[in-house]
């Protein structure tokens, strides 16, 4: 049984490029209604246009930093019927800086990766959530990933961040329990979007290294699986799904041809 999904709220972070921007997407083609922010509000505003052309889509658009908790909470609270009433949250955004060992890692990597991996999440899932509960539906989508199930070198904070996203997933679970929300997480491994050009800081021959010799996940698939989560029914939850490449076993087990 697929749910119904036409009409319903859906919040996007991370909108504007990857992941974000295939939900986007997946969820316009169902007639769900958008609201999209990102920090790139030229990207988010030309999705949004190509959203209405393909699916006569109804987009709401912000430039926002979920790192900004004061601007996410007026943003948040500014927001009026039906916008208001969110009924889906895809928490996404997030990112990777650097691949150092901890002892030579740069402070200010390690700052930029909690602002928003952890504590931007929680600043939208703190500001959405209460409107959930109180009307009794809703459903809290994390992305996490395969850095969230396992460690490995060099990847030290931005591991510890993801397993924390798990953490908060099942913790919220259990804090919404018989609340009539759900909660789960997708955990993906190798997606080919713009994750390692920010981790490597721009820098364009690395971050194709990553992706020699095999094919990773395309942002749509990340997307087809988060759609799966939100269109069960309500008597079901998929509260963790690991998606990787048919290539990698693991976080750093993975089979490259040539």
């Amino acid at each position: 049984m697929v749910v119904d999904l036409a009409h319903r709220c859906v919040l996007v972070t991370g909108a504007s490029s990857g992941i974000g921007a295939a939900c986007a997407e997946a969820f316009a083609a169902v007639g769900c209604r958008l609201l999209l922010v990102a920090r790139r509000k030229e990207r988010l505003d030309a999705l949004a246009e190509v959203l209405r052309a393909s699916h006569r889509a109804d987009v709401v658009t912000e430039e926002l930093d979920v790192r900004d908790r004061e601007g996410v909470e007026r943003w948040i609270g500014s927001l009026s019927a039906p916008w208001s009433e969110i009924d889906i949250l895809v928490n996404n955004a997030g990112l990777a800086r650097g691949l150092a060992p901890l002892h030579e890692d740069e402070v200010t990597d390690w700052e930029e990766m909690i602002d928003t991996n952890l504590k931007g999440l929680l600043y939208v899932t703190r500001a959405v959530l209460p409107g959930m509960v109180a009307r009794g539906r809703g459903h809290v989508i994390m992305i996490g990933s395969i850095a969230g199930h396992e460690v490995y070198r060099g990847g030290n904070v931005y591991c510890a961040t993801k397993h924390a996203v798990a953490a908060l997933t099942r913790g919220v679970a259990i804090d919404t329990l018989g609340a009539g929300v759900r909660v789960s997480t997708v955990d993906p491994g190798m997606v080919d979007t713009e994750f390692a050009l920010v981790r490597f800081h721009g820098d364009a021959e690395r971050a194709k290294a990553v992706y020699k010799g095999i094919e990773p996940l395309h942002s749509r698939d990340v997307a087809e699986a988060v759609l799966f989560c939100a269109t069960r029914p309500a008597h079901a939850n998929v509260r963790e799904m690991v998606l990787l490449p048919s290539e990698q076993a693991g976080a750093v087990h993975v089979h490259r041809e040539g």
